[in-house]
C-alpha cells in the first residue's frame, strides 16, 4: 500500500472492485478478472493500464441476451444502474 498512498482511497476502492480479489507473487499482481472495455479509449492505452479492449462496433448485443445458464447476464442500460441520486427526478 506504500507504493500506492499518493492515490486516493476511493480510487483504490474502485480498482478492486472492478478486479476482484487476486495474488501477489514473485512481486507481481495476478488479477483473477480480466477487464475488457468496448470503448473509445485507444487500444494501446487500455492495454497500458492493463486493460482489454474491444472496438464497440464488434459487440451485437443479441449475441449476449438471454444466456444466463453459460454464466452470462445482459443487463439493458447496466450503466444507468449503477449511481441513483435519492430524489431523481428521472426515476418515477
Amino acid at each position: 500500500m506504500d507504493k500506492f498512498s499518493d492515490i486516493p482511497g476511493g480510487i483504490m476502492a474502485h480498482s478492486t472492485h472492478v478486479r476482484g480479489i487476486g495474488t501477489f507473487e514473485d512481486g507481481i499482481e495476478k488479477g483473477r478478472i480480466s477487464v475488457v472495455l468496448a470503448t473509445g479509449i485507444p487500444e494501446p492505452l487500455c492495454k497500458k493500464i492493463d486493460l482489454g479492449y474491444r472496438d464497440p462496433q464488434s459487440i451485437r448485443i443479441r449475441d449476449w441476451q438471454n444466456r444466463e445458464e453459460e454464466g452470462y447476464l445482459y443487463v439493458a442500460k447496466a450503466g444507468e444502474m449503477l449511481y441513483r441520486l435519492k430524489n431523481d427526478p428521472f426515476s418515477k
